[in-house]
């Protein structure tokens, strides 16, 4: 596996010109922060699209990155998996982002987890010479939480953003404290018009059907647990209750609802699932 690093000002040091074909990690310095993402080029790469894949709880970036490889051959993408380890980044600024510090204030923008997405798309399109490649996002349990959140409060560039069976997710409401919903933030972060851009956002919660029980990374805590007994039940929730305040509201709604048909929790079969496809690129 080769491998280069990248800020996002200059190339740092960098043992190739472009991004090669294969399997390769890069290191992209953020916010004086060297992060690891793994990628792979297939050999159908047209220069077109770019999937960023988000590990779940385990911080398994390159076992991602492997198990992305059919999505990434099916769809002629290059795929990019960047490792947010537990060591810096751990529930509060994966999972939650960042936005708030472990005192429960405000933290700057610039400073969120969210923010390094468009950052990461940014040095690896410098890196393999393409500024105008169109990026999607799709991340599962613990990366499908991270995204979830992140399109409530960040703009990412991505033209979709795909939560796939998110263990919790962000409903559009101050009724439940943040993590679960809005509450608790600081008005700037959980205004109507914050909730508004949140529904509007290009958003697909992409879930299996199977994914219906507790298994052992599941979020029993009472607060989950009032949004359903699975995580099936949990993003149908999610999506139907966005959909119905913003039908009362008359708000722009732009969310997705996809179902992968007898599915439990796994990343790999999700992946692979012929509906991943219409998660990632279906309209409507």
């Amino acid at each position: 596996m080769l491998a280069a690093v990248i800020g996002l000002g200059a190339i740092l040091t960098s043992p190739m010109d472009s991004i090669d074909f294969g399997k390769s990690k890069v290191t992209l310095n953020i916010n004086s922060v060297d992060l690891d993402v793994f990628v792979y080029k297939p050999k159908n790469y047209k220069g077109q699209r770019m999937i960023m894949v988000f590990h779940g709880t385990l911080r398994n970036a390159e076992e991602y990155l492997n198990d992305s490889m059919g999505m990434a051959d099916r769809f002629g993408a290059m795929v990019a998996a960047p490792l947010f380890d537990s060591e810096r980044f751990p529930n509060r600024k994966y999972q939650r982002g960042g936005i708030l510090d472990e005192a429960g204030n405000a933290v700057k923008p610039e400073e969120w987890t969210y923010a390094f997405i468009p950052k990461i798309a940014a040095g690896l399109k410098k890196l393999d010479g393409k500024p105008n490649l169109k990026y999607w996002l799709i991340g599962h349990s613990a990366g499908g939480q991270f995204l979830v959140r992140a399109s409530a409060f960040q703009q990412t560039g991505a033209e979709r953003i795909i939560a796939a069976n998110a263990g919790s997710q962000l409903f559009a409401t101050r009724d439940a404290a943040f993590g679960y919903g809005f509450g608790g933030l600081p008005d700037s972060l959980s205004s109507d018009e914050q909730i508004k851009k949140y529904l509007a956002a290009p958003l697909t919660l992409y879930v299996g059907t199977a994914d219906n029980k507790p298994d052992e990374y599941f979020d029993d805590s009472e607060e989950a647990m009032k949004q359903g007994g699975g995580r099936y039940q949990r993003n149908k929730a999610s999506f139907e209750f966005g959909q119905k305040l913003a039908k009362a509201r008359g708000w722009r709604f732009n969310w997705r609802l996809v179902e992968a048909a007898g599915i439990e929790h796994d990343h790999l079969k999700m992946f692979n699932h012929k509906n991943c496809e219409d998660a990632l690129f279906g309209k409507g």
